[in-house]
């Protein structure tokens, strides 16, 4: 009992402490359309809108979660974010002022021969979606990105130092003992040996595979990660571990994370603000624990009826709302509100009018005609 009050005292804490955050990034109507072609001339006949008009913020020091079904386009603000991909159109403003003692990895790698953090430039607000891939590589060592496959993430023919310190060589300015210093501190800092880096990665497991994948996202001194699906390819215990070992480096290293998963289970244990997304929409925002009790969109109330609850005898309280049909086309969405064709509560206005993501209050809103009226439950708290 007095465990889980000191959680909640500290999480109350956390919480007071992100209000008052800065927003590290916004993202102003972000659309990925991927052309589609036919023929002999690769005619473009049509897109995919994998991504369609997105609007959120990330605060900094936050763990930010997206999540939805397969398909729904998460994976995609993630790849924009990080510019794999040239967006379509929007912005994604990135804030590169430097708060006033704020070094992440610098005073953790002291005596490891570590530059100052943030070495992006300009001291302030910069559109990352405007930028040419030459004008985008100072900024690509402070977002960084973790995958979801640990066995594909890795070049198998590189030593775990080579894939570690690739983008410190390919970056240049750095000595080979100063790589090893820090490559070394790193795989300590993950949980691994430093001896370990002149082995070639089929020499490790998934979960330890991971931990290198954490390690070479960290090698840069980054500020926010976007971690796309970091552990769901994990075994159940592992996976804990990997979550854990996140936690900490978060508030050792000051990061800030986008943590992208379709697992509900990992997002309640680790982020504090969750974001909905369907369709390449997106459909709710709110704080951790509102979005999990009290969700004001309805393809929201069906994800939460799914999630495991590990007590048994609180299994009888939820019954899951199973969704009729598949998710929507995004190549061919349907008129209106995208989940019309799935929703039990649809009428006549939601097959003919797009709703509008609108605020709720406390931090909370959703992109529904009748969220003020409806009375959704939310997921069993154990």
């Amino acid at each position: 009992m007095g465990e889980q009050r000191a959680k909640t005292n500290k999480n109350s804490e956390r919480s007071r402490a992100l209000e008052s955050a800065h927003n590290l990034v916004e993202i102003h109507g972000l659309k990925m359309h991927f052309p589609i072609s036919e023929g002999l001339f690769s005619r473009v006949v049509g897109y995919t809108k994998a991504v369609d008009d997105v609007h959120f913020d990330i605060r900094a020091g936050e763990t930010l979660g997206l999540v939805g079904e397969s398909g729904c386009g998460k994976t995609t603000v993630g790849r924009c974010i990080v510019r794999a991909y040239q967006p379509t159109a929007g912005k994604i403003l990135y804030n590169n002022a430097i708060d006033p003692g704020d070094e992440p990895l610098q005073q953790a790698f002291t005596g490891h021969n570590m530059k100052p953090a943030h070495t992006a430039g300009s001291n302030g607000v910069v559109d990352l979606a405007a930028l040419s891939s030459r004008e985008l590589n100072p900024y690509r060592h402070e977002i960084r990105m973790i995958f979801q496959d640990p066995y594909s993430s890795l070049n198998p023919r590189m030593t775990v130092f080579e894939n570690i310190t690739e983008a410190l060589k390919n970056r240049g300015g750095h000595s080979r003992h100063d790589m090893k210093e820090r490559a070394g501190y790193l795989l300590k800092r993950v949980g691994l040996r430093p001896e370990y880096m002149v082995r070639y990665p089929h020499a490790f497991s998934g979960g330890e595979r991971q931990r290198v994948g954490i390690a070479r996202a960290l090698v840069t001194n980054p500020r926010l990660i976007v971690a796309d699906e970091a552990v769901s390819a994990l075994d159940v215990s592992v996976r804990a571990q990997i979550l854990n070992l996140m936690e900490e480096l978060q508030a050792d290293f000051k990061l800030t994370y986008l943590f992208i998963s379709h697992d509900l289970s990992v997002i309640r244990h680790i982020c504090d603000r969750v974001i909905v997304m369907y369709v390449g929409k997106v459909v709710e925002i709110a704080e951790g624990l509102d979005i999990y009790t009290a969700p004001k969109h309805p393809y929201t109330e069906a994800l939460m009826s799914a999630v495991p609850i590990s007590n048994p005898r609180q299994r009888k309280r939820s019954e899951r709302i199973r969704l009729q049909g598949e998710v929507a086309d995004p190549s061919n969405p349907p008129p209106g509100c995208y989940f019309h064709p799935r929703c039990r509560y649809a009428e006549d206005r939601c097959k003919t009018e797009t709703p509008l993501l609108r605020d709720f209050g406390n931090g909370h809103f959703a992109a529904c005609h009748f969220a003020e009226e409806l009375e959704l439950r939310g997921a069993v708290m154990d």
